[in-house]
């Protein structure tokens, strides 16, 4: 089976194809670049609709495809800023029509999930989702992928750019403040704002703009906002995953591509016996070939929607999904009665293999 997923939830609109015999077909995108100051909304989905069919025709040339060849259009439902996500639904019900075939609106959070599950052979993993809009810790327990942490204010990727924007280093600003860090080598007071299981990342920026204000090197604030960030994002996945016994950890977002964060996920993983996962750049960043994916998995596993479902959600729940493609009672994926010979250490089995029928056709796709 075929799908095009479009994805448009925010500055990226992308264009997938996903095959779900031999796996991801196509992955094109253009990024919306504001000349100045921050992302708008109403801009970015203007740049949506000026790119979105320019898009699919490359996409469909990327994978050797025709229009006809096309089984399923999916396209990013939620969450995500409203004019771009009402943009790219456009786009995919328009195409859905022309073509006469169904249509499926996704989940965004829980796309990254499942092309890292299924370019990484990570099997059930506990999730950092790090990116602008969004910082979440994801997992899987009982039919749904439900949320064991959260941002309290901003995502971590928006937090950094307006800091960066703030210090003069443009818009887009992870990136510049990372390699800024490099060069950092003093550790600055910043708040250290984990509430429970949640974070958040306001007052860290306020109080990173009044150390810049007293003098200090860009290179320290840089090093410093890093520092404190990613460790209180590397504590509440380590209680997360103790709290639910995943073994495996799974970075996704644009956020996942820093060094520094692999680096320290990396690290909290070895010290619990733990494997870390992280996809291809490509996977990370907000990309169409993860919307197609999510949507072929979950019109395999009996998913239906009708025009009418397919109204757009700014504030789509990963938990409110019913994961249909995953079995949740299964011995290998789903919770292990107590006495089990394979029990683990919190209470459900360790090293699972996925019983998931969909998930082994998907193979890694050739490098860019």
């Amino acid at each position: 089976m075929i799908t095009l997923g479009i994805e448009g939830t925010a500055h990226t609109l992308g264009v997938g194809i996903a095959d779900s015999e031999s796996g991801i077909l196509a992955n094109v995108l253009d990024m919306y670049r504001p000349p100045q100051g921050g992302l708008h909304p109403r801009e970015a989905a203007n740049h949506h609709a000026d790119v979105v069919a320019p898009l699919i025709g490359r996409a469909l040339e990327e994978a050797g495809l025709s229009p006809k060849d096309v089984d399923l259009v999916s396209f990013s439902k939620g969450p995500g800023l409203g004019p771009c996500l009402r943009t790219a639904a456009t786009a995919a019900r328009a195409l859905s029509c022309r073509l006469g075939v169904p249509i499926i609106g996704v989940n965004h959070c829980i796309a990254h999930i499942e092309i890292g599950r299924a370019t990484t052979g990570c099997t059930d993993p506990a999730l950092l989702y790090a990116s602008g809009g969004n910082t979440q810790i994801i997992a899987f327990s009982n039919g749904r992928y439900r949320i064991f942490g959260e941002t309290l204010d901003v995502g971590i990727g928006n937090m950094l750019d307006k800091l960066g924007r703030e210090l003069g280093l443009g818009f887009y600003a992870g990136p510049a403040l990372e390699k800024l860090a490099l060069e950092g080598d003093r550790l600055l007071e910043l708040p250290y704002s984990v509430k429970g299981m949640d974070v958040a990342f306001s007052g860290i920026m306020t109080a990173a703009l009044a150390l810049r204000k007293r003098g200090c090197r860009l290179e320290d604030i840089a090093y410093s906002v890093q520092e404190t960030c990613f460790a209180m994002l590397a504590e509440v996945t380590e209680r997360a995953m103790a709290h639910v016994g995943k073994d495996e950890v799974l970075l996704g977002g644009g956020v996942a591509q820093n060094s520094r964060l692999k680096a320290m996920i990396a690290e909290m993983a070895e010290e619990r016996g733990a494997a870390m996962y992280c996809p291809d750049r490509r996977y990370c960043m907000d990309n169409g070939a993860m919307i197609a994916w999510l949507g072929s998995i979950m019109h395999l596993s009996g998913v239906r929607m009708s025009m009418a479902d397919t109204v757009v959600e700014q504030r789509f729940r990963t938990d409110e999904v019913d994961v249909t493609w995953r079995r949740s009672g299964c011995r290998r994926c789903g919770p292990v009665r107590r006495g089990s010979p394979t029990r683990g250490r919190w209470g459900t089995s360790r090293r699972r293999r996925s019983c998931d029928p969909h998930r082994s056709r998907l193979r890694p796709p050739p490098p860019a």
